[in-house]
């Protein structure tokens, strides 16, 4: 019987429909296929849906869009608004909290409560939301929906619980923070101006409550006009009315005066006692011209008037500038009595903000720091020292210092891989910032104990890679790495290749480390590749070159059905056809004679370079043109330190470098891997004759790679008419170029249907390789090196190699690569392997211990190569020989037995879309295999049975910078870049989401509110009645009455009042308690005002009723009832 069933395995692997999947392999679940599971392969899964839960962790990077910013000088904590409706929450590092609001709206406002734990936002769909920043994850407690009128300013006075809330009308309605309820008492725009001013004044700009008295609101018109509205008596005290448009006005702290910023780039002084004209004007960068007038310049946005008591006060404003001067910068202005400091900036400044020791704004405000919130970056500059130094960002602000092209994530690093790439990287940080520590320094956090080493890798448009310490869901720059440093300057117009990548030539495609050997590859838009070393020391290095023809040149056989659609003669003069089989004649070798465009896209340099500690190119690749044909990009890599090997592909073949004796060991392309073993028997066809087309589509700026990725991946197994997830996204893949309309064309069908259309394309993409000790052939009774081909066509290819041992053999002797071994199918592009022992443990790849080629020599410890293997038959000699092998493409994922290369089990895993990115990762000490899909599915199957374990519908719609930059590691963990200045850290791990909250940081720590300066007995009696302002008296129901219902909607909080109970806890816990209790007796004293207003409705009708029927029945007698 065992005789029989292993010829039963033998036929379902030998025919390619055998493994491809019937109807009944299809299911759901992972399904056995028609070969048995072996009595051996009895693996204990442990994983099941309970391990797993997807949520977010933690977002890096700078915040995208930036719109607003707003700081508690108490609890010193910063919050950024974006145009998206996302709200970062930055505190000292390690407390970072992103906030999203559910409208999407653009954040137009921020406004802390000060060392109360809460903020309120106002949002561009004119909603005020209150959020409670007493959890880790701050959730809203409140909404106000406006439904009348458009807000455009809002001003929370320090230690007040109502809002003053300025609208696009001109009008100023009030709010109470505590209920969220509108108050009755409004100030309308046509009582604050006078009667007989014929205009509209104009949205509100500016509120503010005077330093000397609190009943006194300012308020700021865009028009010009400026009123100081007395609360207590409801009338203006005063109106300004000036020529130019206001932006913004800052007071005095002893409230006699205040500034104005204009549109002409004027500053005006106002004073109180005189407010018929301004008491000074100035043009801070007007010039007077010849002709006596002052040059025009640009609006000042926003100034700050602060004091100080050991010096002049600071006049701090954005803008201003003249327009001649054009192209200049935008600039931060610091006026500090008579100097003038322009500050530059490289992006324009959205908002900046001015720091201060006390948050009462009539104290001496003694300012310590500016921030400034740019377009793409957020700074904060030293007021303290006279040269105005900025601080350290000590967040990772700068990702997107050049655009993002591609990111990796590496959980459970060898621990001391960190430690010295952070000290070689800290010898290249910039110098000059300020020693003072960084004043945003609010909230709490602690190393949690459920951390491990991680890294993230980014590389960039500009051929830079940066190295993250991402442990403990924090980001922290360690290392960069400049790849363009391999190669010379490309001139202008220095050649076809110059001409073709004038963009991005550098920009980096993929990246392939291995932690513990440290060898680290970079795969490049030019179709480059460079190999790096670490070293510890500095070392003079010849760089080595090796130059690849990679190139499909097929036999002038055209197939049946180009012949009958499309007859066409050979090109008069073209170049005789070449075998596939291209060989150098040696590293570096020059080009043949009769192909002048025979170059690669880059010059390497070819002198001795001095190269500092850290990561040192030994080795550069690179494709070569090709009778005028640019190289195609780089699809796959994977690179084997102890097996000293090197393989990548691309859509015309493979090649295998071996790195250590720096040659080449094969190239070819994807059809002579079968040799007669080629599972679609195709025939081959002739060149492309549009050639100049199909340069164009090889070769173009980054911009364009990005779009071309992507429809390599879409078109490798679907046309874009048969995706219906994204409509938006397939009209805009439409702009493509003829090459590749005719490969979409010849895709227009699916691969498990037909195989038409494969005979009509023989360009077969390798889509992921990677080297592991496996068995070539059934026969094999020992595992041997492997390198484990897939293509876009869902063969997988086994070339068996046979590699020498002995270290100087290694270095001498030819490594030999054997012909093809087995050949599996599957559906759909092969995207990841992934190899398990037949207990079901992951098998690792092996690796050569690090050892530094640049160390001094050591006579009694010479260097010798450490090799760690982890052989499939080593540790299990009581559960059998071989070990299975894990294949998922976009379509499908299959567990083959090895050698005996039967399928053990078959999962389909989706039919309407294709899976991106998947990854065979370790999650709760076991092993399971992770994808991400096209419709935005994030799924997890179990291994080896292939049990759907989790399927989430995370991201609905999905774009090319998730795509290309998704990425599955180990700990149930994956990231991807949400936006082109943001990396969103997931979780897929339900152990890690219940971590989650201990590994959070805090955002609110109690801390005593500041006493306020003793003002002395003359200064309080003469300097107004601020103190005896009572708000409540004055905007509550009893003196206000209610506002309209019409005017804005009350919406609770999700969490509601348990969110508030549960917050309000610790210190500060009983005025929070009381707070929540007053707000519960508001509630049912409304409930009970609701019933009494019914009961008096019901009463008033009931008299009615009974006075009708008085009067019909006083007239009538007693019978006649």
């Amino acid at each position: 019987m065992k005789k029989f069933r292993k010829v039963l395995d033998g036929l379902t692997t030998s025919s390619p429909g055998g493994t491809m999947g019937s109807p009944s392999c299809g299911s759901a679940a992972g399904t056995p296929t028609s070969a048995p599971t072996p009595k051996e392969i009895d693996v204990q899964e442990t994983l099941v849906s309970e391990n797993f839960q997807l949520c977010k962790t933690v977002r890096h990077g700078f915040p995208y869009q930036p719109t607003a910013l707003a700081f508690d000088p108490v609890q010193k904590i910063l919050a950024v608004g974006s145009r998206s409706g996302g709200v970062r929450i930055l505190g000292r590092p390690g407390v970072d909290c992103y906030c999203q609001h559910e409208s999407g709206a653009a954040v137009l406002q921020l406004q802390f409560l000060i060392n109360e734990g809460a903020l309120v936002t106002a949002c561009a769909d004119d909603t005020l939301h209150l959020w409670n920043l007493r959890q880790r994850r701050p959730a809203v407690l409140h909404s106000l929906k406006f439904n009348r009128e458009r807000i455009t300013f809002c001003h929370l006075p320090f230690q007040s619980k109502w809002l003053y809330v300025g609208t696009e009308r001109g009008n100023t309605h009030i709010v109470n923070i505590e209920s969220f309820i509108l108050s009755g008492y409004v100030i309308m725009w046509n009582k604050a101006i006078e009667i007989s001013t014929k205009a509209h004044p104009g949205p509100v700009v500016h509120l503010s409550d005077s330093p000397k008295d609190e009943g006194k609101l300012l308020i700021g018109f865009e028009s010009g006009t400026v009123v100081q509205w007395d609360l207590r008596v409801k009338k203006a005290d005063f109106r300004i009315y000036y020529d130019e448009a206001i932006h913004s006005v800052s007071w005095h702290h002893e409230g006699k005066q205040f500034m104005c910023s204009h549109s002409d780039g004027s500053l005006t002084l106002w004073q109180l006692r005189n407010t018929t004209k301004p008491f000074q004007v100035t043009f801070p960068h007007g010039k007077i011209q010849k002709d006596g007038r002052k040059e025009s310049c640009k609006p000042i946005l926003k100034v700050e008037y602060k004091t100080s008591r050991s010096s002049e006060p600071f006049v701090v404003f954005s803008g201003g500038l003249s327009y001649d001067k054009a192209g200049r910068r935008p600039t931060l202005t610091i006026m500090h009595g008579k100097a003038i400091t322009v500050l530059e900036m490289d992006y324009p400044i959205v908002e900046f903000m001015v720091l201060c020791e006390t948050p009462y704004n009539n104290e001496v405000q003694e300012p310590y720091a500016v921030v400034v919130l740019l377009e793409k970056d957020l700074i904060v500059v030293d007021l303290t020292q006279s040269n105005f130094p900025v601080f350290e960002n000590p967040y990772p602000m700068d990702i997107h210092e050049s655009p993002v092209t591609c990111t990796a994530y590496f959980a459970e690093c060898p621990p001391d891989i960190i430690p010295i790439l952070y000290s070689i990287g800290a010898k290249h940080k910039k110098t000059g910032y300020s020693q003072k520590e960084w004043p945003v320094s609010g909230g709490t956090w602690t190393l949690g104990s459920h951390t491990y080493p991680e890294v993230i890798i980014t590389g960039h448009a500009d051929g830079s890679i940066k190295f993250w310490d991402a442990s403990a869901i924090t980001l922290q720059m360690l290392y960069k790495l400049k790849t363009s440093k391999v190669f010379e300057k490309p001139k202008p117009g220095e050649g076809r290749a110059a001409d073709l990548v004038e963009e991005d030539p550098f920009a980096v495609q993929m990246v392939s480390w291995c932690p513990q050997s440290r060898i680290f590859c970079v795969v490049g838009i030019s179709a480059h590749i460079i190999l790096y070393r670490f070293s510890k020391y500095d070392a003079n290095t010849q760089i080595v070159s090796l130059d690849v023809r990679l190139q499909c040149e097929s036999d002038d056989v055209i197939t049946p059905s180009e012949n009958d659609n499309n007859p066409c003669s050979p090109e008069p003069g073209s170049h005789s056809p070449q075998h596939h089989h291209q060989y150098p004649a040696s590293p570096g070798s020059g080009t043949p004679e009769g192909l002048k465009d025979s170059i690669p896209c880059l010059k390497v340099k070819d002198r001795a370079v001095r190269v500092p500690p850290g990561y040192q190119a030994e080795l550069v690749i690179q494709l070569l043109w090709v009778d005028g044909e640019p190289p195609q990009q780089i699809t796959t890599l994977d690179i084997n330190s102890a097996y000293g090997l090197l393989a990548f592909g691309n859509c015309n073949g493979l090649a295998v470098v071996d790195y250590l004796q720096k040659t080449i060991l094969l190239c070819m392309s994807t059809l002579d891997l079968y040799g007669a073993a080629d599972p679609y028997q195709r025939l081959t066809r002739s060149p492309r004759r549009n050639r100049q087309s199909t340069s164009d589509f090889c070769m173009r700026g980054l911009s364009n790679f990005y779009s071309d990725s992507k429809k390599r991946i879409r078109t490798s197994y679907q046309s874009l008419t048969e995706l219906s997830d994204n409509q938006q996204s397939i009209d805009m893949e439409r702009s493509k170029s003829p090459t590749s309309e005719s490969r979409e064309n010849s895709f227009s069908r699916s691969r498990s249907s037909s195989v038409s259309s494969i005979d009509r394309d023989t360009k077969e993409a390798i889509t992921t390789l990677q080297f592991g000790e496996s068995y070539g052939r059934k026969s094999d009774a020992l595992p041997a090196p492997c390198l484990w081909v897939g293509t876009s066509l869902g063969v997988v290819v086994l070339i068996p190699m046979s590699i020498p041992t002995d270290q100087e053999e290694r270095v001498e002797e030819p490594v030999t690569i054997g012909p093809s071994g087995a050949v599996l199918m599957l559906k759909g592009s092969v995207l990841r392997f992934g190899f398990l022992d037949c207990m079901g443990a992951l098998i690792q790849s092996p690796y050569e211990a690090w050892r530094d080629l640049n160390a001094p020599e050591d006579p009694d410890r010479p260097r010798r190569r450490k090799l760690v293997h982890f052989s499939p038959s080593s540790s299990q000699d009581a559960y059998g020989e071989g070990h299975l092998a894990v294949v998922c493409s976009e379509k499908q994922a299959k567990v083959f037995l090895m050698p005996s290369q039967s399928c053990l089990f078959v999962h389909n895993i989706t039919e309407s879309s294709f899976v991106l990115r998947a990854d065979v990762v370790s999650v709760c000490n076991s092993v399971c295999l992770a994808c991400f899909c096209a419709n935005g599915h994030v799924m997890t199957l179990s291994l080896p049975s292939l049990r759907p374990l989790m399927d989430v519908n995370y991201l609905p719609l999905t774009d090319m910078r998730i795509a290309r930059t998704f990425c599955f590691t180990n700990g149930g963990q994956a990231l991807y870049l949400s936006s082109p200045t943001e990396i969103q850290r997931i979780t897929y791990s339900q152990e890690m989401c219940d971590n989650l909250q201990e590994m959070l940081g805090e955002l609110f720590t109690p801390i005593e509110t500041p006493e306020a300066q003793n003002r002395g007995f003359l200064k309080g009696f003469f300097g107004g009645n601020a103190h005896n302002f009572d708000r409540e008296e004055l905007f509550g129901e009893a003196a206000a009455g209610k506002a309209s219902r019409s005017l804005a909607q009350h919406i609770p909080g999700q969490v509601g009042m348990e969110g508030m109970k549960v917050a309000a806890s610790g210190v500060v816990g009983d005025l929070a308690r009381a707070r929540i209790a007053l707000d519960e007796r508001g509630q049912r004293l409304g409930e009970l005002e609701d019933r009494t207003a019914l009961m008096m409705t019901s009463a008033e009708t009931f008299s009615k009723h009974a006075h009708e029927l008085m009067l019909k029945c006083k007239d009538k007698k007693w019978y006649q009832f």
